[in-house]
């Protein structure tokens, strides 16, 4: 066979559903069909595409294997119109077990497999108890230009390219499922810099786009030139099919291609946010969300991620003040459910809290009133939501961030009800950063209002949770940006007390916050799914027993 000169390949960045087989290949074919229009040879899909990424212990379910399979052979036939070959994710079985695999279809069959050697076994990844690991192999051949398809992982290290760049590849496509976290895009970039410099050969890095459960897949799919210069860049936190033709350019191929700006920081963490809630209250068939609105800060951000994800129509806020909410709260609340044009409802809960207290009256004699008639106020609201996501079917979405589920400042079974918290992973001081951003900008697509949404009221005052008169947050808590200070030091970083007192912190402070951070790991384990956007999130990242006596000194 000649060896040609160009050859155009189509990327495509989309939004999988694990386990929705049918739906997968459909949306690949008009992906197929795009690209054939616009005179693709080859379009690329991500990492177990098909089944959608990660599909977890679906892997050990052995009619999924088999339907997965089955959809990329019925794809396979699609090739024979000599429209563009695929590249394509997918579990596959062989004689030693099931392999996260990349098939080659083309001609009308899988003209080839190649199958993923390094399997992720930390943080949010477990994949040596699914998948079987493939051994070292060369590249595959297409239409006369020789494919290195690494997966994912195998480009973490060198021996995979090392293989690839001895046995002939001349152009290196790389499938991921690659979850975002802060500052993720970097990582990525730097890792494919060191692949290139350390065989010369061009790099595309093709990854999913996509909310799954509580993992955010962001796109920002890109390729390298052979001399580590950016080829082309696709947007993240959008689905794309793009196409680029690349050139013979020595022993490998070039292109010189479009290049989005990526957003970054804080945009990228809100826009993730949404992304996350979307997929998940839309993935999973809800009609819409319902969630308390209190006049406070979390709740004000999470309804602004809801009308971005959802469009107001789905968002319905209810204020349920006691005898302890402020005026002031009841204004503010207002004004954020009219500034996102959401329903807004308001429910006293004297009578069932009072009703509560006059029925435990008797076993109570005798004590004084404390945390946990506090503790009423927020279990009759969790009910309260509860009560109309059963009655009407919208999810309820919980509030709660990562300051506060750190240190168990959240009540079961009341303020933790529901079914997804969007800023389960993002701390207080963040949120208040992100409240302020998105008064002045908002992610593209999404579906709220321009402007100011959030109240600068509700951003400047200081936090309560109004359980009691005149109570404020640092009553129970150190000031935030202390707290956070220190929890990011015992979280993500897992520092000792005393290394986190040689940064200038208060010993019996720091001493405090672990205790608390140790203590409320069963409150964590009961608490409903969120976004990962930290390095290290409560679930998937920080395993910790419940039953611990273990303290640092």
């Amino acid at each position: 066979m000649s060896r040609p000169q160009t050859l155009s390949i189509a990327i495509a960045q989309l939004n999988p559903v694990v386990g929705d087989i049918a739906g997968n290949l459909a949306k690949a074919r008009v992906a197929r069909a795009e690209a054939a229009k616009r005179g693709a040879d080859l379009i690329v899909f991500t990492e177990i595409y098909i089944g959608g990424y990660p599909p977890e212990d679906l892997i050990l379910k052995p009619s999924f294997v088999a339907a997965c399979e089955e959809a990329v052979r019925t794809f396979a036939r699609d090739t024979a119109d000599g429209g563009p070959g695929v590249l394509i994710g997918t579990p596959w079985k062989s004689e030693k077990g099931v392999h996260n695999a990349v098939a080659l279809l083309d001609g009308g069959k899988v003209a080839g497999t190649r199958f993923k050697v390094d399997l992720p076994n930390y943080g949010v990844f477990d994949e040596k108890r699914v998948f079987v690991a493939g051994e070292l192999a060369g590249p595959l051949e297409f239409r006369g230009v020789h494919l290195g398809v690494p997966v994912c992982e195998d480009i973490w290290q060198e021996d995979v390219i090392e293989t690839l760049c001895e046995t002939g590849a001349e152009l290196l496509i790389v499938p991921n499922g690659s979850p975002y976290w802060q500052d993720k895009t970097d990582e990525r970039i730097q890792i494919a810099v060191a692949r290139v410099a350390q065989c010369g050969l061009a790099l595309l890095y093709a990854n999913q786009m996509c909310g799954q459960d509580d993992l955010i897949f962001d796109g920002g799919s890109f390729a390298l030139n052979g001399d580590c210069s950016l080829a082309f860049q696709m947007p993240t936190f959008a689905e794309d099919v793009t196409t680029h033709v690349w050139t013979r350019d020595g022993k490998t191929w070039r292109c010189d291609g479009p290049k989005a700006v990526l957003m970054e920081g804080d945009e990228a963490d809100y826009a993730a946010c949404v992304l996350g809630l979307r997929d998940y209250v839309t993935k999973n068939g809800f009609p819409g969300v319902v969630l308390g609105l209190s006049g406070g800060i979390d709740s004000a951000i999470c309804t602004a991620i809801a009308v971005d994800a959802l469009g107001a129509d789905k968002v319905h806020c209810i204020m349920m003040p006691y005898r302890f909410t402020s005026e002031e709260s009841l204004g503010d609340a207002a004004r954020c459910a009219k500034a996102l044009g959401v329903r807004y409802d308001v429910v006293p809960i004297e009578q069932p809290v009072e009703g509560f207290e006059a029925t435990l009256a008797d076993l109570f004699s005798g004590t004084n009133r404390g945390i946990t008639e506090e503790n009423l106020q927020s279990r009759v609201r969790g009910t309260i939501l509860m009560s109309v996501s059963n009655k009407f079917g919208p999810m309820v979405v919980t509030t709660g961030n990562k300051s506060e589920m750190s240190v168990g400042y959240a009540t079961l079974y009341g303020d933790m009800n529901g079914g997804y918290n969007p800023i389960k992973d993002i701390y207080k001081t963040q949120v208040y950063r992100l409240s302020a951003l998105r008064n002045r900008w908002k992610p593209p697509g999404a579906l709220g209002p321009d402007g100011e949404v959030i109240p600068p009221n509700i951003i400047t005052k200081a936090p309560t949770a109004e359980l009691r008169e005149n109570q404020k947050d640092q009553d129970s808590l150190p000031p935030y940006d202390i707290l956070d200070g220190i929890l990011q030091s015992l979280v993500e970083n897992e520092h000792s007390v005393a290394d986190i007192v040689a940064k200038g912190y208060d010993a019996e402070t720091v001493k405090k916050v672990e205790r608390l951070l140790y203590l409320a790991e069963y409150k964590r384990r009961q608490a409903a799914p969120g976004v990962k956007v930290t390095r290290r999130n409560f679930g998937r990242d920080r395993r910790y027993p419940i039953t611990n006596k273990f303290r640092d000194t």
